[in-house]
């Protein structure tokens, strides 16, 4: 009976096939715009994800998202944004976990626009989840200073999107 070939016992073949398999699974992640991988292969485990919280952070105003969105870098700056806004008085939060939408549909007019004045109940935003789609309404009128998430990007419970003043 022929035997089967064994793995290479050289330590430093190792890493370089981890490496290797990494950038594979990164450049999946990019071609599928997925937001992380989970592999386990052979006793050994990777996850590779996106940082995708960095954009929540962000105050950022309403333009529609690129076919293609490379990953950005964090700033340290944007870890302390996210505390202010949190702590911020005018801070709406999300009610709960799903995908952020900033208009009804793809291509429509977004629901507010920075510097856009809102009343009490006025829709903000529109979180699906479990293939519902909720309207987030104003819980106090003003002018919209920020908008915290981009659309279609995934929220936390309780995670800022607007700012109103």
């Amino acid at each position: 009976m022929a035997s089967s070939p064994k793995e290479p016992s050289a330590p430093k073949d190792k890493p370089a096939d981890e490496r290797e398999l990494i950038r594979d699974l990164a450049m999946l992640l990019d071609e599928t715009n997925l937001t992380e991988i989970e592999i386990e292969r052979a006793g050994l485990r990777l996850r590779v994800a996106r940082n995708i919280s960095v954009t929540a952070a962000a105050p950022v105003a309403y333009q529609p998202a690129p076919a293609m969105a490379a990953p950005a870098a964090a700033p340290v700056a944007t870890a302390t944004a996210a505390t202010d806004a949190s702590k911020h008085p005018g801070m709406v939060p999300s009610p709960m976990v799903g995908t952020a939408y900033l208009a009804s549909e793809p291509g429509a007019k977004p629901f507010i626009d920075v510097g856009s004045k809102v009343k009490v109940g006025d829709t903000l935003i529109i979180i699906e989840a479990m293939k519902t789609m909720n309207q987030i309404p104003s819980t106090r009128a003003g002018t919209v200073t920020q908008i915290l998430v981009e659309d279609g990007q995934p929220v936390e419970f309780g995670e800022p999107l607007v700012i109103i003043e």
